[in-house]
């Protein structure tokens, strides 16, 4: 008996640092890789290389993990550019138009990311993540009933979509529900 408490505590221990030791080990791989793509692209970028839109997207995107949002939106709008010229997929400037408007909306610049994310719902219609995007700057904005429309819009797409239910039923706790929204989400 006395010889087991102490094992128990010994092979807990070992558990406990094995599983710190692999988040933290993946933490840092992560880490690691999005340091070695931003050189790469980056470097690519001061040697004046001729870039594409999917490239900067890529750098935009890495940038964005790493919370730098200014410089990720400046290389959003080259890309968007480069996009725009290349004639590129519909599907493809969403994606940026989206990310800009994420970008800017990390800014607190809630008025330009709806430009952005509006113009990403009409690249592709439906796109739930941009209007999820669209209905929270919104909310920022203090248009609750659009913000309600949207993400209403969303759930017509998705009816699964978990951001969308959550952020109505905070709405309808604010503003409480109207008969016809309860109705359509039952």
């Amino acid at each position: 008996m006395n010889e087991i408490l102490p094992q128990t505590y010994l092979i807990g221990l070992i558990t406990l640092l094995g599983g710190a030791s692999v988040v933290v080990a993946r933490q840092i791989l992560r880490v690691r890789r999005d340091e070695a793509t931003l050189a790469r692209l980056e470097g690519a970028k001061d040697k004046a290389q001729q870039q594409d839109s999917v490239s900067l997207y890529e750098l935009a995107s890495v940038q964005l993990r790493k919370r730098l949002f200014t410089q990720a939106s400046d290389t959003l709008k080259r890309a968007l550019q480069l996009a725009n010229a290349e004639d590129a997929p519909k599907e493809a400037q969403a994606l940026i138009q989206n990310a800009l408007g994420f970008s800017l909306a990390a800014q607190s610049n809630y008025q330009a990311a709806i430009r952005h994310y509006r113009s990403a719902v009409k690249a592709k219609p439906d796109y739930a993540v941009a209007l999820n995007n669209l209905a929270f700057a919104l909310e920022k904005q203090g248009k609750s009933v659009e913000a309600t429309a949207t993400y209403e819009k969303v759930l017509g797409l998705d009816s699964a979509n978990a951001t969308a239910r959550k952020r109505l039923k905070i709405l309808d706790r604010r503003s409480g529900p109207s008969p016809e929204t309860a109705n359509r989400r039952r």
